[in-house]
Formats: C-alpha cells, sequence, structure tokens
C-alpha cells in the first residue's frame, strides 16, 4: 500500500492539474496564485468553484463536466485519494477541474477576496467531539468569507444529522441567509443534476439506508461570525 501510495504521489506531480503546497510555503504569506487563479491556473476567466475535502475529487469532476463555463478546484490534503479525480481530469482532458493539496486551515492564503463564487462540502468529516475542527465552524466560516464573492453560496452535503444541526445553529445563531435546508435530501422527492452527483462514500452511506442532508447558506452577515452558546 505504501508504494502504491508513493507512486500516486509520483505521477501527482506530473499533472498540471494539481498544485501541491506546504504549510510552510504559505504559512503568514500568500501563494503565487492569489488573485490568479482564473488566468494563472485555469487560463479561464469562469468563476470559481471549491470543494473542500474533496476526497477522490468525484464532486469537483462531475460539476466540471456539467458546467464548462465555470471553474472547479477540490482540496484536500490526502493526495492518494485526489490522485483519482485528478488522474480522471487529465484523461478525459476536463480542463475546468484542478487541485489543490494543502490543508484547509491554510485555505485564506490561496485567493482574493471575492476571488471564489462558491463552496462546496461533500462530506466532510463531522468531527463530533471537536467543534472548532468543523468545516462548517465559525472559525472556517470566517476564514472562507474573506474570499467568497459577496452573495456566494456555501453548500453542505451529509450523512451526519450532528454536523447538519450544528451547522444550522450556527447559521440561525449569526442570522445568516439560509436558502435550501433539508435533512432527507432524496426523501423529499426529485432534486437538481448536481444535488444527485454521489460520490463513493455517499453512495456506501445511502446503501446502509442513511439519509442524506443537505444545506445552502450565504456568509453575508455580522463582521464576525461567532460560535452558538451551546453545540
Amino acid at each position: 500500500m505504501a508504494k502504491k501510495k508513493l507512486a500516486r504521489f509520483a505521477e501527482m506531480r506530473q499533472f498540471d492539474n494539481v498544485i501541491e503546497a506546504t504549510a510552510e510555503e504559505v504559512l503568514n504569506s500568500r501563494h503565487p496564485l492569489y488573485g490568479r487563479w482564473a488566468d494563472g491556473f485555469f487560463g479561464s476567466q469562469g468563476p470559481i468553484t471549491l470543494e473542500l475535502g474533496c476526497g477522490k475529487g468525484e464532486y469537483t469532476v462531475q460539476m466540471a463536466k456539467m458546467f464548462r463555463e465555470r471553474n472547479f478546484l477540490g482540496v484536500d490534503i490526502k493526495g492518494a485519494r485526489m490522485w483519482k479525480g485528478a488522474r480522471q481530469a487529465v484523461e478525459e482532458g476536463i480542463m475546468n477541474a484542478g487541485f489543490l493539496r494543502t490543508r484547509i486551515e491554510m485555505i485564506s492564503s490561496f485567493f482574493a477576496p471575492g476571488e471564489i463564487d462558491q463552496i462546496w462540502l461533500t462530506f466532510p468529516d463531522p468531527q463530533l467531539k471537536k467543534a472548532r475542527k468543523r468545516l462548517t465552524s465559525a472559525a472556517f466560516l470566517n476564514r472562507y468569507r474573506r474570499f467568497l464573492r459577496e452573495g456566494g453560496t456555501v453548500h453542505l452535503k451529509t450523512d451526519s444529522i450532528e454536523l447538519h444541526d450544528y451547522t444550522l445553529s450556527v447559521i440561525q445563531e449569526n442570522g445568516l441567509e439560509t436558502e435550501d435546508a433539508t435533512d432527507d435530501l432524496y426523501g423529499r422527492g426529485e432534486t437538481s443534476e448536481i444535488l444527485s452527483i454521489k460520490t463513493f462514500y455517499e453512495q456506501q452511506y445511502l446503501d446502509q439506508g442513511k439519509p442524506i442532508s443537505y444545506l445552502r447558506f450565504r456568509l453575508d452577515g455580522p463582521p464576525e461570525i461567532t460560535e452558538p452558546d451551546e453545540e
């Protein structure tokens, strides 16, 4: 398994659609592509959507295939998983799909204000014991709003009702605008094509009979997003 991972890492370094950045490279500094992703990486002025915690990159690749006029960037620290989506994009010539390997804690070092149009969180670790590590915690949402355009949206798909409810509580505590919310995405009836994309893990959850929840909300609101009093 270790040899397989090393081979994937080596192959991924040859992909033009992958940027790898260590924490040391962006600690207290901006990445060279800061504010330049459209021209400097994608070579296209289409709006940019981030998938944070992209795993194997299924959502990034499928969204890019659906919306060729837009750009999609999957972000994760686990390169051996990301390799699958990056390789698929290369093999299929999907030029509007790219990948960034870095820690999401460092994400605000990569993008300028207003540079990102949408953010997707697809089945992130719910971090049931550590609220501050959740990708919808106040700390992370404050990072996102530094580069998410005004009126831009955050999408959360999860099998964790705890993460769904927690995120709702953060939204309500801060008076953020909710555009869509359901604790049973497929149970409520026919859904949109983009919401029907299923990752490897999502299909596993569905096979186990778990409902999938979904939230779409905006970050426009108070100057600083804060944690709710109680989880």
